[in-house]
């Protein structure tokens, strides 16, 4: 198998998991009906040999919201999840001798920094995107997962930098009645309705030297975590494997059958596996589709009519009825949204 599976009971629970429980259990809630379901028990946790799946901790997400209806919460784990003390993955993130760095932990070892997403680092001339993946099919609980990864991402980085860097946040889901809670974690640049999960900064932040760093324990760091990976997906989870392996041939997709060729199963059994990661063949298509004509579109300026040759569709029409199909807009009314976006980020 290429990648971690959703069900595989990998993640020690006294690591990311039980910043969670500390932060629920701060609030005097009660452990047993914060664990229901999750198949953990306080002295497993405590023992330190406790080992959770991805869908377990985000049943331990679901508990929590529950509980404790917080609009802070995902904020306020976010926070305090980074760079933790999870082991050589803590020691290769408090390391980072730039942003470059700290951003390769989450784009290259995701498996053991926050299995439940993965990251795409997007650069050009003026600025960097890091775009934030489903990595396990977070369903219900991705919008807590997305705001507590950006949190901790940007708190991560003013700690290690030094500095608050101007992030600015792209949300896929609806502008909340009440952001207040964006604001105070996050700061003002928000932008909500869109097609990404994203964090946007100038370019000129990526390779700034940070103080404190240490190469040497970079490097150690570095050399422990490469055996835990994947020798061919690396960090990624089987479901995110399979999704890169579409966005490198976008424009001439393989077939189910030619996926699960080196796979060595059947297409039967490969579409089996995907449902259990709580998707299927054709959505991680559209989603590598759509992912690649937004980049294109909004960090790269290509025109509707490029995008459309570079993602192989015969014409202009057949390229905007797929393009509606798979996020709801236009290109055209997509454009200009994005555009409104960069232009408020990099004004003239």
């Amino acid at each position: 198998m290429n990648g971690y599976l959703a069900d595989q009971a990998f993640i020690p629970a006294h690591h990311q998991p039980a910043v969670l429980i500390d932060l629920i259990h701060d609030q005097g809630i009660d452990l047993n009906r914060l664990l229901r379901h999750t198949g953990l028990f306080q002295e497993q946790i405590l023992s330190g040999e406790a080992r959770l799946s991805p869908h377990g901790w985000l049943q331990l997400i679901h508990n929590a919201r529950r509980l404790l209806p917080d609009p802070e919460l995902s904020f306020r784990y976010g926070q305090r999840l980074f760079p933790g003390h999870y082991g050589a993955i803590s020691a290769l993130l408090g390391n980072a001798g730039n942003l470059h760095d700290a951003l390769q932990v989450f784009t290259g070892f995701s498996k053991l920094v926050f299995p439940l997403l993965g990251a795409r680092l997007t650069v050009t001339d003026r600025h960097l995107c890091l775009h934030w993946l489903d990595s396990c099919g977070n369903g219900s609980e991705h919008r807590f997962v997305v705001e507590a990864a950006m949190a901790g991402l940007a708190s991560v980085t003013r700690w290690l930098s030094g500095e608050r860097l101007p992030w600015a946040f792209q949300f896929r889901h609806a502008r909340p009645s009440y952001p207040e809670q964006y604001q105070v974690h996050l700061g003002d640049t928000l932008y909500f309705d869109g097609q990404l999960d994203a964090m946007i900064l100038p370019r000129h932040y990526l390779e700034s030297p940070w103080p404190g760093a240490s190469t040497i324990a970079w490097r150690a760091a570095k050399q422990q975590c490469q055996p835990q990976l994947d020798p061919l997906a690396g960090g990624d989870s089987f479901r995110l494997y399979l999704y890169r392996q579409l966005l490198q041939n976008v424009a001439s997709p393989p077939s189910l059958q030619q996926l699960a060729n080196p796979l060595q199963c059947s297409p039967a059994t490969l579409k089996r596996r995907l449902r259990d990661q709580g998707c299927h063949y054709q959505q991680l298509l559209d989603q590598a589709r759509l992912h690649q004509a937004i980049h294109w579109l909004q960090f790269h300026g290509y025109s509707t009519e490029q995008v459309a040759r570079q993602l192989n569709f015969t014409d202009s029409t057949n390229f905007r009825r797929s393009f509606k199909r798979w996020s709801g807009l236009t290109p055209a009314a997509c454009q200009r949204a994005l555009a409104a976006t960069m232009g408020s980020l990099y004004p003239a």
